[in-house]
């Protein structure tokens, strides 16, 4: 029995140390994790707007400030100090010919620099004319015409009828013309709904500027305002027919046609 005992408890001793070893492995600290090598983000420095530019204002020299760029979202119209280290002092003086807003990277297609030249002139596209036209709430959309929407132009006027009596006709002129400035007005400020103003400048060709300006003398213009969605550079584009001069003028009565 002696013995038997021995046994059992060299057994028992034996599962213990056992049991400690499984424990004391448990504790081990973990492996350090291997370390990776990471790709530096690759960044370049692009001229930035420093501030907001409203359409039409004449660049400051604090307008302008270099700002570090991931070089992967860097757009080839972007400025890069590395191609051009004094942009920001050769663009100072130029005319925006659209905003910017705060930190907006500068893309020289948005300035022109020409000396002595006005903000309107700045921003006509080339072989685009302005011409300016008195309106009222009346022939202006009751005032809710603003810079930058579009516009159809349409002039009425009176024609003498048989009789002796006269008759009142309107014709479209132009379609989709853009509006420049209402009265002094170049852009919609922050909270501006309406601008009730005395005078419209409109963008248009030289074949329009000149029926526009034969229509002020024959009768009242008005501007149609157009919808958004009808509106745009390319939305309905077109020139109206040349303003009829009053002896080409055809009417039509009942069915007869008339010529005057």
């Amino acid at each position: 029995m002696k013995a038997a005992r021995l046994v059992v408890l060299g057994i028992a001793v034996a599962a213990g140390l056992g049991a400690a070893m499984l424990a004391g492995g448990s504790n081990d600290p973990a492996p350090a994790p291997v370390a990776q090598d990471v790709k530096p983000l690759e960044t370049v420095e692009v001229l930035v707007a420093n501030a907001d530019i409203p359409m039409g204002s004449a660049i400051a020299a604090d307008d302008l400030r270099w700002q570090v760029w991931p070089k992967e979202a860097a757009n080839a119209v972007y400025v890069e100090r590395a191609s051009a280290p004094t942009a920001a002092q050769d663009w100072t003086g130029a005319i925006a010919r659209s905003p910017f807003v705060k930190g907006e990277p500068i893309r020289p297609d948005k300035l022109i620099k020409g000396p002595g030249s006005g903000y309107m002139a700045a921003i006509l596209p080339a072989g685009m004319r302005a011409i300016s036209i008195e309106i009222s709430p009346e022939t202006g959309a009751g005032g809710f015409i603003l810079p930058n929407d579009r516009v159809d132009v349409i002039l009425t006027r009176k024609v003498s009828g048989v009789a002796g009596r006269d008759e009142s006709f309107s014709e479209t002129l132009t379609n989709n013309t853009r509006v420049l400035a209402i009265d002094q007005a170049v852009e919609d400020k922050d909270g501006q709904k309406v601008v009730v103003g005395k005078t419209a400048t409109l963008e248009l060709s030289p074949s329009q500027a000149e029926k526009i300006a034969l229509s002020r003398q024959q009768g009242v213009v008005s501007l149609a305002l157009r919808s958004l969605v009808d509106s745009g550079p390319t939305a309905g584009v077109e020139d109206a027919p040349v303003v009829p001069k009053a002896d080409a003028l055809t009417i039509v009565r009942y069915g007869v046609s008339t010529g005057h």
